[in-house]
Order: C-alpha cells, then structure tokens, then sequence
C-alpha cells in the first residue's frame, strides 16, 4: 500500500472512529497503530497475496479494530486497579487473581525475553506501543514489528511452559516506571503483583524489586506541585514522603542484601534507600551513591545507569568530574541534554546551561517534564 496516501487519509478516518463512538486523542492512537500495520504488512511481505483495493476501508477497519482492542484492555487495566487501593498498604497479599499467571504465560520460553516484555507489556500491562517503545528506546515502528512476531510465534505453541521470573520482573519493572511518570497510573497494581510474586517464591531480586518500588513510591505525593508542576528530588518536601513504606522498603532490601546475590534491582533500591535516608537534599550520601552505580553498570552496561551515574558523580566530585563522565556517553541518550545543562548550571555557566535546558524541552516527549526544563531556562535567562 501506498504509505503517503494512507496517511492522507488520516484526518478523515480519525473523523469516522470519533463518530462512531472514540475520543479523539484515543481515535488519533488507533490511526496511528493502523499505520503502523501498514508498514509491518508492507515489510513482512504479507500483502502481495490479496492487494488493498480500498486504502481508506483498510485503515479505517483496522483502526476501528486497534481502537477495540486498547479500549479492551483499558477496562481490563481498570477493573484490576479496582482490586487495590491508591497506595498499596503494607504488609501480606490477601488475595491473588490470576493476573500474575498472565505475565508468566506471556513470557514463554519460546520468545527472547525482549519480545515477551513487550508482549507482556501491550497484551496484559495494557501500555501502548508507543509508550513500550519510548521505555526501550527504539521507534514505535519497530516495537510493533516486535510485537507483531511475538503474536505470531505464540499462535503455534501450548501454554504448558511459563517464562522466567527474570522476564516476568523486567515488565512488572517497566509497568511501575510507566505507571509512576504519571502517563498511565500502573504503578500501584506493579506493587500489588510483586507482592504477590514475593510471597510465591523466594528470590533476592523479587525482594529488590518490591524494595525499589515501595521506595519510589513513597516520594510519590511531593515529586508534584499543586498545579501538577514536576518538583525535583532535591527540592521535594520530604515531608511528604511515607515514611511507613520507606522503612518496609528498607527492612525488605537489606533481608535481601544479606543474601549476598546481588542484582540491579537490589543496586537500584540501594541507590533509593540511601536518597530516602538522607534528612536532607545537601545531606545526601553522594560518594556512596556512585559506588552503587558502580555496581548497577557492572551488572547491568545500561546506557541510562551510566548517565544516571554521571549526575551523582557530578554530585560527589563536583560538576566538571560530573561532565567528563557524561562526555563518554553517546549524547543522543534520552535526557543526556538536560543532565549536560543541569551539570552545566552547577559548574557556574549560565548562559550554555540555559541553551541546553531549552534544547532539552523541545525534544522532551512528556508534558510536565517540557515545562519543567522550560522553567528551568527561563530563570537561568532571566539571571542573565
């Protein structure tokens, strides 16, 4: 099919979806979704059997039926969100539904483990394949490619082999940060499923996981502003933060310490305990917070933990220490421009940091983190 022509016929079919019953933002979603079918069928080589006769008929069933399907499993994410309250309450899980059981199913043997988390993450977390895409930086094209073979290599096999816990945590990992930025509140049913999978087996890094996220989740009602304006952490009013998930987090990360089989989400929630233990933001352990990281890179070779590493080593050795480390990373890096300005400002240069901060915004992809760094440049400019 023709790529262009099709997406001239955008409007028009988001037009359709809207009258028969979709909000527009949701309508736009499913065109694009349909779009991306398009290439996929394209790539795969799955339509010279049958030519499209009626390119915009095509689209817009297509569309139609991606617009079912996330509206499926948004009441599907809901009705499960109805099973917790907003803020997971400590302790043992009183019930268990099989919603686990789903992730293990969809992280098969069969699959590499990217292809089940993605999987994972569309058919039961219920994130979209943008926002699956953008967590594993890499196009929504080529995530739904993914996805797409991940669907078709399930279709032939028997569910009698469930995946691996490793798999199963990286996307109950990915389902709590997308919930916790806010741009899907999954974050309370992440916790709620890892306390169940804590209490069906022992594994330190199930522990470590459960820790990272009480963790996170405790600063969760100072990381905003009344006016839903992103606070930074060293600016957050600590207390706001719940201490009582604090002190379970901490209790859960050092039984699993002590094991002595260490793993990232263990280094993770090391690097959160010790920003929870801080009284205050200049009070911070920063020097113990890179060796940490240390550990997190060795572990792991993250492109994100190297950059994240950068900022604290900026923090423990001083701005310009800070700036060479994030000088060895590849600056197309998510959020490598707003570390670069950030370390910018603490090293004195104004003018360079407010440059970077307003580069920053304009490829920043979340709302609250664009105005963020706007402000962010604003005042630098207005200090002159």
């Amino acid at each position: 099919m023709d790529e262009s022509l099709l997406r001239s016929l955008t409007p028009s079919v988001i037009g359709v979806l809207v009258r028969r019953g979709a909000d527009f933002p949701a309508a736009e979603d499913a065109v694009q979704e349909a779009l991306v079918e398009a290439v996929l069928r394209k790539d795969d080589g799955e339509g010279g059997a049958e030519p499209v006769r009626d390119p915009r008929g095509w689209l817009t069933t297509v569309a139609w039926r991606k617009f079912l399907d996330a509206a499926r499993a948004d009441t599907a994410r809901r009705r499960r969100q109805d099973l917790v309250h907003e803020e997971p309450a400590p302790g043992p899980v009183p019930s268990v539904d099989d919603t686990l059981q789903l992730y293990f199913l969809c992280a098969h043997p069969s699959l590499t483990p990217s292809s089940a988390v993605a999987l994972t993450l569309r058919a039961v977390g219920g994130l979209t394949t943008r926002q699956i895409a953008r967590a594993y930086l890499v196009p929504e094209a080529t995530m739904a490619q993914r996805i797409s073979r991940a669907k078709r290599t399930l279709s032939g096999v028997r569910f009698d082999r469930p995946g691996d816990v490793s798999t199963v945590l990286r996307v109950l990992y990915l389902v709590f940060n997308e919930g916790y930025s806010g741009d899907v509140d999954l974050a309370a049913e992440a916790i709620r499923l890892t306390r169940q999978l804590a209490a069906a087996i022992d594994h330190p890094e199930v522990a470590g996981l459960l820790a990272l996220m009480l963790l996170h989740h405790a600063r969760r009602a100072a990381r905003t502003a009344p006016d839903g304006a992103l606070v930074a952490l060293a600016e957050q009013d600590r207390a706001r933060w719940d201490t009582a998930l604090i002190a379970e987090g901490v209790m859960i990360l050092q039984a699993a310490l002590a094991r002595d089989r260490l793993g990232e989400y263990q280094a993770q929630a090391a690097i959160a305990a010790l920003h929870a233990d801080a009284p205050s933001a200049g009070e911070t352990d920063w020097v113990q917070i890179v060796e940490w990281y240390d550990e997190l890179v060795r572990l792991t070779d993250s492109p994100v933990a190297r950059l994240n590493r950068a900022v604290a080593v900026g923090e423990a050795d001083g701005p310009r220490a800070g700036l060479k480390a994030l000088a060895e990373l590849d600056g197309s890096l998510p959020r490598y421009t707003a570390v670069a300005a950030y370390l910018q400002e603490r090293d004195g240069d104004r003018v360079t940091a407010a440059r970077l901060y307003a580069e920053a915004a304009r490829n920043a992809t979340d709302l609250a983190e664009r105005d963020y760094l706007t402000r962010r440049a604003a005042r630098l400019n207005a200090l002159g």
